[in-house]
């Protein structure tokens, strides 16, 4: 009787183990979950896979991505941010007020991100050094920045960019190569990010504190500076979301980007983000945001009212959670 050689029980044992390591993963079955539901609503409607609407679905699906990167450091620092939405409608007033005024494209864009960064620094500072919670902080946030966006516009619409207009609108609402520029600067902002969060110092210390922080505190870690970088990087995303949706409305109103916290959260604890801290993933982010984008466009496909969607987006988040803490309990010893 001829026994298996040892390596082959070597490679076998790896290679259940990996299938083992992907399948646990969250990440994996959201996935899954997004192609199923792109197969499915290819089959079921005619105009899931046109060109058109793939482009709108990936381009859709970009700015919530773009926030979620952001939203996955707060969230696995052990923190959360409310604000996001608002910091995305005053950096988008920011570069229509600039450029509405004659100035250029490159100032604008300085100017709405160096708002949204100071925004994130004043949530930072508040949290990681006054102590106070979080959600509070970035709640009271919401409500400041979307009031000081009204405050700049007097409340009115923005629809003319001065001499730079059109660099406005191909930057957010034109293509290269088929891909719209949205779905491009994800992508690269996405690599960036799970660059930084694998390789950087700044990375493995949000992880750690997120993890355990009075533990990151004891082996020297930076606790209240990495806190405070973690939720400007997360307003630095917003602010970026904010320019690409004004050139890709043509126009700004202040009630652009309202109720965006829902999503963007979704698309982060989706991907796999823990709402305990340390865990979470650009990947995730990235595939959470689309996963909910095909929600909302099958929505509309199918003729359900767009009143759906929240009862969609909510029941993915618990059914997350869920899956998340049955996962840890099964792992548990």
């Amino acid at each position: 009787m001829n026994r298996p050689a040892i390596s082959d029980v070597i490679d076998r044992s790896e290679h259940g183990g990996l299938i083992s390591r992907i399948t646990s993963q969250q990440t994996f079955w959201v996935l899954l979950a997004a192609v199923v539901a792109c197969i499915s609503l290819s089959l079921m409607t005619d105009t899931f896979a046109t060109e058109r609407n793939l482009f709108n679905v990936t381009r859709n699906f970009a700015f919530v991505g773009i926030i979620a990167l952001g939203m996955t450091a707060v969230i696995a620092s052990g923190g959360i941010d409310l604000s996001v939405g608002s910091t995305l409608v005053l950096s988008a007033m920011t570069v229509g007020v600039v450029m509405a005024a004659g100035w250029p494209f490159w100032i604008g864009a300085f100017a709405a991100l160096s708002v949204s960064l100071l925004v994130g620094a004043i949530n930072g500072v508040l949290i990681a050094y006054a102590k106070m919670p979080p959600f509070v902080v970035t709640l009271g946030m919401l409500s400041i920045a979307r009031s000081l966006a009204m405050v700049l516009s007097d409340n009115k619409m923005i629809y003319e960019f001065g001499p730079d207009h059109d660099v406005l609108l191909w930057l957010g609402g034109g293509s290269t190569l088929g891909l719209p520029h949205p779905l491009i600067i994800l992508l690269i902002l996405a690599a960036i990010t799970a660059f930084a969060f694998r390789w950087l110092r700044w990375g493995q210390h949000l992880f750690a504190i997120g993890g355990n922080e009075q533990a990151a505190v004891l082996t020297g870690i930076p606790v209240n500076l990495v806190k405070v970088s973690v939720y400007m990087f997360c307003a630095l995303m917003a602010g970026i979301t904010g320019v690409l949706e004004v050139g890709w409305l043509g126009g700004v109103t202040t009630n652009l980007g309202q109720a965006m916290e829902l999503s963007v959260i979704a698309a982060a604890v989706i991907g796999g983000a823990n709402l305990a801290g340390g865990v979470g993933t650009a990947f995730g982010a990235v595939i959470g945001a689309l996963l909910i984008e095909v929600i909302r466009n099958s929505l509309i496909l199918l003729g359900i009212s767009t009143f759906w969607q929240g009862t969609f987006v909510g029941s993915f988040i618990i059914v997350a959670v869920a899956f998340d803490r049955f996962r840890q309990s099964r792992s548990a010893p």
